[in-house]
């Protein structure tokens, strides 16, 4: 026992010994810069050690806060301060990096750095996005995005703020919306040569077209991630790029081949202490396990992903870790537990998708693009008012060198010029009423998505609660007295037609005149097969309808050949690509 203890203290003190090392090398590297050159070379040397949890990362902070004292300037604080956040936010102490940020926000203001704090305000909503606070995440975000805008930021200074808000649509399952922002920033990483930040787009990207069901896509991304991250050694990174190709051959159903990725990545992730990404590994070990019918197995992995959201506070997890433990302890018939964890997973779900939250964070977009437009307009008439300036002053002197023949084509050249000017204010007004008629067209979609998520999710919670009943009926007395009581009113909740006329409302704003264009098609097509075409039209999977409208899977297969033969399409034509392009 003593020979294991010592063997044990000895490799500490080796490792701390190694770090030691590492840390002088780095500082003796910058010993003959100036002070202000050596503090943000220190910082670029924290970046690259950032999600390592060691001594050097400390040696380094506090080498940073020592020089920052020297020379006693708020911008050299504020760099401090801004890293030091970053650090204890990785190790999920968001108390002390909220503090940290605080304090960097204020010297950056004393400094007069506009984009110091822009870029601070846009950290700050990474720590309320994984405490689950997502609309006031992105309230931050768009703070950020409009004062780097309003101080003229180079381009590159907007990328972070299009991968935050991505995220939170990715969260929030509009995908199409976090796809456009993924894209905005790769257009911005590319032009500027930017290949780290480029890969960790790309990666986002991957997710993205991942949950748009667009696997083949989606793998080219995780490829062209794993190659650059082996080539560059990025340990944490290439665990998180295994992770991803894992998930998508997990959606592609190869399972036993997404267990050994997973497996793969999680080795790597353990090995460089990167908690994030072993969190992702553990639940997606776990659900491939369930898939697998291994529901034991799946356990172990859900509790070590639960122990991990504990000890970092990611609560923007715990909703999907709840969902995963109510299906396995109903896979393991232990019904009472898979409840209580359905109930805990729903109380989050609602608190995040409700309606009125997506509502508000809709409504912040649409704010954030209208006042982005209307401050275009506002330079643009300012423009036209220094031009026509510019232009009086001109004639009146030409007007005093030439004569009355020179004021004459002056007055004519001003009231063409004035023409010009009115046509060119017409055409801003109408471009912002067009502006406005896309906003709300953008908006209905959301909303339309919104309420088809709402339809599926509603009905398939009621029916996979109402196969849980099913399954208890025969358990304890107190369970029989309330059984049929309850069935009776989870049936009447079921797929109502007042949920669907709402979507109906929806949907047919945004795609003019479906149902009669179908009608057109096929005078005999029914009310049904119409809401069979809206959903398939929305992109819902056979299993999502089926939950919808309260059927079974074969019966929609059933419905969409019939559909496919009122509408006179081949057996090759594509029932749902059809539709897309009616």
């Amino acid at each position: 026992m003593k020979k294991l203890l010592f063997l044990f203290l000895f490799a500490i003190l080796n490792c701390t010994a190694q770090e030691q090392a590492t840390l002088d090398s780095i500082l003796n590297q910058f010993s003959n810069l100036h002070d202000s050159l050596k503090i943000d070379k220190i910082s670029g040397e924290i970046m690259k050690f950032v999600r390592a949890d060691s001594l050097l990362v400390h040696g380094l902070i506090s080498e940073q806060e020592k020089i920052a004292n020297i020379l006693n300037k708020s911008k050299y604080f504020a760099v401090s301060q801004k890293d030091k956040g970053i650090i204890l936010f990785l190790k999920g102490n968001y108390t002390d990096a909220r503090i940290a940020y605080d304090n960097a926000k204020k010297f950056y203001l004393k400094a007069s750095d506009s984009l110091g704090y822009a870029r601070i305000l846009n950290n700050e909503a990474y720590i309320l996005f994984y405490e689950g606070k997502i609309e006031e995440a992105q309230k931050l975000t768009l703070k950020s995005t409009a004062i780097k805008e309003r101080n003229n930021a180079p381009e590159k200074e907007l990328m972070a703020g299009f991968v935050a808000l991505g995220q939170y649509h990715t969260t929030l399952e509009n995908y199409d919306v976090s796809l456009s922002y993924y894209k905005k920033a790769e257009k911005i990483a590319a032009e500027n040569k930017d290949s780290v930040n480029l890969m960790k787009i790309k990666s986002n990207i991957g997710l993205a077209l991942q949950w748009l069901n667009r696997y083949p896509e989606s793998l080219e991304y995780f490829n062209e991630n794993i190659q650059y991250y082996i080539k560059n050694g990025l340990p944490h990174q290439l665990g998180n790029a295994y992770n991803n190709i894992g998930t998508t051959l997990f959606e592609m159903d190869s399972l036993q081949r997404a267990k050994e990725i997973f497996n793969k990545a999680l080795k790597l992730n353990l090995e460089n202490k990167s908690f994030n990404n072993t969190l992702f590994n553990y639940n997606n070990l776990g659900r491939t396990e369930l898939k697998l019918k291994n529901p034991e197995m799946a356990l172990v992995h859900f509790k070590k992903a639960g122990s991990l959201i504990n000890t970092y506070n990611f609560k923007i997890s715990l909703q999907q870790h709840y969902l995963n433990l109510s299906d396995t302890y109903a896979a393991l018939k232990r019904y009472n537990e898979a409840y209580d964890y359905r109930v805990k997973h729903q109380v989050i779900h609602d608190s995040i998708y409700s309606k009125e939250n997506a509502d508000k964070i809709n409504e912040l977009e649409i704010k954030y693009q209208t006042e982005k437009k209307e401050a275009e307009i506002a330079l643009q008439e300012e423009e036209i008012k220094i031009l026509n300036q510019e232009v009086e002053i001109s004639n009146l002197r030409k007007g005093l060198y030439a004569g009355g023949m020179a004021s004459a084509l002056a007055l004519f050249g001003l009231s063409v010029f004035g023409y010009r000017q009115r046509i060119k204010k017409n055409r801003i007004a109408r471009e912002k009423q067009e502006e406005i008629y896309k906003q709300e067209i953008a908006y209905k979609k959301k909303e339309l998505t919104s309420q088809t998520l709402h339809l599926v999710q509603k009905n398939t919670f009621i029916q996979e609660l109402m196969e849980n009943l099913e399954n208890i009926k025969n358990s304890p007395e107190k369970f029989k007295m309330e059984f049929r009581r309850i069935v009776m009113l989870l049936k009447k909740e079921n797929a109502s037609d007042k949920d669907w006329e709402v979507f109906k409302t929806y949907f047919s704003e945004v795609h003019n005149d479906f149902d009669q264009k179908l009608k057109t098609l096929s005078a005999d097509v029914s009310e049904k097969e119409i809401r069979l075409a809206a959903f398939l039209r929305m992109n819902l999977t056979t299993k999502e309808i089926a939950a919808t409208m309260n059927v079974l899977p074969d019966s929609i297969l059933k419905s969409k050949y019939r559909l496919k033969k009122k509408l006179g399409l081949d057996k090759e034509t594509d029932l749902s690509r059809f539709l897309n392009g009616l």
